[in-house]
């Protein structure tokens, strides 16, 4: 599912251009199922939908950014959304975004396993409490699961007490403590979601799973996926790139 990234930032930058250089991309329609689960956990209050098109990114921008750890790129919503624009949901109160879930699926480089990322959850301050940012998470979980996830993980503040207590509450685990993982100098937890128990768990492999046997990366591919700023999966690469220095090493 995952689209191949551009070999550099110029051509990254073409293919997730901005307003005032090309045409935004023509409007992603929901299926019918993803449609009626966001009827379904809608209220009186706040409507759930499906991402629509470049004309919904301003409000999913300004909801965002007022609770980063570290700033994005125009360039980071549009390399998620505009691939994955099915993984994108907003909460919606008298015309206005007041919550959004930005998502991705695609193939763990070392783990031949079908994974979700969700990159960015945020709920107006005055509206929390309310479940808008669990049913935001439960909706995306849902479709992941639609589309053969076999996992789904994130990473957020060891000092963000409220987004560990949701992802608690829906049946996430922590899976490591990442020293320094933001720019502020905090250290991030990375949290997991099993859809299934991955394949050689019952033979002692645990909750990764085994390794594949071809599973490499290189410095360009690292810092590719940086630009585009794909945090897990640069992440990733560098756990497989310091096993594989361990490797030869060996």
């Amino acid at each position: 599912m995952a689209s191949e990234l551009p070999d550099d930032a110029a051509e990254l930058q073409a293919a997730v251009p901005d307003n005032g250089s090309a045409a935004p991309p023509p409007a992603w329609h929901a299926d019918e199922d993803a449609l009626e689960s966001c009827r379904l956990m809608s209220t009186d209050d706040v409507v759930f939908v499906p991402y629509k098109d470049e004309r919904d990114m301003p409000g999913i921008v300004e909801l965002i950014e007022k609770d980063l750890s570290e700033p994005y790129s125009v360039f980071t919503y549009r390399y998620f959304i505009n691939y994955w624009p099915d993984l994108c949901v907003l909460a919606m109160r008298e015309g206005r975004c007041v919550g959004a879930i930005v998502c991705k699926l695609d193939t763990h480089r070392c783990r031949n396993t079908h994974r979700g990322y969700i990159a960015m959850l945020a709920v107006e301050k005055d509206l929390r409490g309310k479940k808008i940012g669990s049913k935001l998470v439960r909706l995306c979980l849902d479709r992941m699961k639609g589309c053969g996830a076999d996992e789904c993980v994130l990473e957020t503040e060891v000092t963000n007490t409220g987004a560990l207590g949701l992802y608690r509450s829906m049946g996430f685990v922590k899976e490591k403590r990442l020293h320094k993982y933001y720019l502020n100098g905090n250290d991030a937890f990375r949290l997991k979601f099993l859809f299934r128990l991955p394949d050689g768990f019952h033979q002692g492999a645990g909750c990764l799973g085994p390794p594949r046997e071809s599973c490499y990366t290189t410095e360009r591919e690292r810092r590719l996926l940086r630009i585009a700023g794909d945090a897990a999966q640069a992440a990733e690469a560098e756990e497989v790139a310091e096993a594989e220095g361990a490797t030869e090493a060996g």
